[in-house]
């Protein structure tokens, strides 16, 4: 029987202060197969690429997912980077780490907190409705319906 391996990703709960509100960015799914978590709420999230840096990756999805670029990556400049045995190898402490365990998706993602800027899409091939929301409403929206929301399925 041939063995399957769960996926690297990396996503980023991008915030913002504006005029002393708190914010975050979230889009909703739309991915042109139809998956059935079309329309969910979600954070800008994406696939590692074999032996790209986790925080490049990060940038690059989120460039492609919604057209900012990343600014600050928390942990970024506590990471460590070494050479060993023919292996470069990056040590880092994402904000949060979750694995799915069972579903559709085998993924293991690694979440950053990052602050971002840039004039943002408003739609990618597998988003729509980018947009910021005040954490406060989130909240609200998080404490009414959670099923609204998108766990890790990539």
């Amino acid at each position: 029987m041939k063995e399957t391996f769960g996926k690297p990703c990396v996503g980023a709960i991008i915030e913002k202060n504006e005029k002393g509100v708190d914010y975050i960015l979230v889009q909703e799914r739309n991915k042109q197969n139809g998956v059935p978590e079309n329309g969910l709420l979600e954070i800008p999230a994406g696939k590692i690429r074999e032996y790209e840096n986790i925080f490049n990756a990060l940038r690059r999805e989120i460039m492609e997912e919604t057209g900012l670029t990343i600014t600050e990556i928390q942990g970024e400049d506590e990471s460590v980077e070494c050479e060993c045995n023919g292996y470069t190898v990056i040590s880092f402490n994402p904000f949060y780490s979750s694995q799915n365990l069972s579903g559709v998706y085998s993924i293991i993602l690694q979440t950053f907190i990052c602050k971002a800027e840039g004039n943002m899409l408003e739609k990618s091939d597998e988003s729509i409705n980018i947009r910021w929301i005040q954490i406060s409403e989130l909240k609200e929206l998080l404490e009414k319906d959670q099923s609204i929301f998108l766990s890790n399925a990539y």
